[in-house]
């Protein structure tokens, strides 16, 4: 847990943090900052991302982040990868996030305005986009924190927009946006299996750069983020489904910010199941849990009790699958610790569950040895009576049930 050498609990939010690892006081910093930076309604600033609101569906706000400041630096206020990559801190990605103006306005998702055009090139740019902004008043302090999106800061209607420097974009994403015959399922897998990651596919598919040209509209962001994480999922799904070798009886543990998961994988043909919990929630070993899953031929309905968490997490396994060329069912365990002190989206979960499907995993012989390993492990890792968890398992049960009817 961060911050646990601390004297005395933080005197913002009460955690055993020392004050410059609150998020509370980080996101203040960021609104002093603001609010030093912005003395009129205009500023120039180099925007890393579009968003898309959902109220008002199909009138909908369409908005450019940026923080009032320039340079190609901004890149990192919006790059979960690279988060994970150097670890970095919830304070710190609270500072960032905050310091994103959300200058907006409201447009039909199918309309067409100067708004999205410069919108639709901060979402095809490989780098921040500078932009001049006129806003129809100096923004407030509110911020927005969600548990599918990452934070924002304040937001004002958009007076005007114009660009300020020529962005930046890549020939296959040039070539996708210029197709106006590919669906947008095959221009997502496309580009992802050319190296473009999922959080510019997700605010490219928002800003209505994909897909086939009369269909092409805007999805708010946070419909966006999902349909991305489903859609590659399912892709390799398909190819995970193909492969002839089975994975091995194994282990992988790991997370991120507060986040833990267990995976454990099975040699059989492709099943999933999530459990998501927070351990501090536990009554007598026995924790409040959240569980969806999915059989060979998936699902056919959203995933409510976990929503956009199961698709991340399904997403990081089945990559690591197609990187082993193997076969396997899995079933994720997710807890989630006091370590996660304040909700900062989905992206959490993703790069959580690969950082578990990037370690080392711990191989076993056979079923009863993973199950037994597995129920030691949440016993005295987080406090839980592993049985009783396992046991509420349909991805378990299913495996039994095919086990007796092969002996029978």
């Amino acid at each position: 847990m961060v911050g646990l050498t601390a004297a005395r609990p933080c005197i913002h939010c009460k955690g055993p943090h020392v004050e410059e690892q609150c998020p509370l006081y980080r996101k203040a910093l960021s609104m002093y900052r603001i609010r030093d930076a912005i003395k009129t309604p205009s500023f120039a600033g180099s925007s890393p991302a579009p968003f898309i609101g959902r109220f008002g569906y199909p009138h909908v706000n369409v908005g450019l982040l940026a923080p009032a400041e320039l340079g190609e630096h901004v890149a990192s206020y919006d790059n979960p990868r690279g988060w994970a990559a150097s670890n970095t801190s919830i304070p710190d990605v609270v500072q960032m996030r905050t310091s994103l103006i959300n200058s907006r306005t409201n447009l039909n998702v199918r309309s067409q305005s100067k708004v999205l055009d410069i919108a639709q090139e901060v979402s095809l740019a490989a780098k921040p986009v500078d932009i001049d902004v006129e806003l129809e008043k100096i923004p407030g302090t509110n911020v927005r924190l969600d548990g599918t999106m990452a934070p924002m800061g304040p937001s004002a209607q958009l007076r005007a927009v114009t660009l300020a420097s020529n962005p930046h974009v890549r020939t296959r994403v040039e070539r996708v946006f210029s197709d106006t015959d590919l669906k947008a399922a095959d221009a997502m897998t496309l580009l992802y299996d050319h190296g473009i990651e999922e959080n510019q596919l997700s605010k490219m598919l928002s800003t209505a750069t994909m897909g086939i040209g009369a269909n092409r509209k805007l999805v708010p962001t946070r419909w966006s983020i999902t349909a991305t994480d489903d859609t590659i999922g399912k892709k390799l799904i398909g190819r995970v489904r193909e492969f002839s070798h089975r994975h091995e009886y194994a282990a992988y543990y790991g997370g991120f910010m507060g986040n833990y998961y267990l995976c454990l994988v099975f040699p059989e043909v492709w099943s999933y199941e999530l459990f998501e919990m927070f351990v501090p929630s536990i009554v007598n070993g026995t924790a409040k849990y959240a569980t969806d899953n999915e059989s060979y031929d998936g699902r056919k309905n959203y995933a409510e009790n976990t929503a956009g968490g199961y698709y991340t997490v399904r997403l990081a396994i089945a990559e690591q699958l197609c990187r082993l060329k193997k076969q396997a069912s899995c079933l994720a365990l997710r807890f989630v610790t006091d370590e996660y002190t304040v909700p900062l989206g989905v992206w959490v979960t993703r790069e959580a569950t690969r950082n578990a499907m990037n370690t080392a995993p711990r191989f076993f012989s056979s079923r009863d040895d993973l199950l037994r390993y597995a129920k030691t492990f949440v016993h005295q890792r987080f406090g839980l009576d592993g049985d009783k968890l396992l046991a509420r398992s349909k991805l378990l049960r299913a495996q039994a049930q095919r086990s007796l009817s092969a002996f029978v």
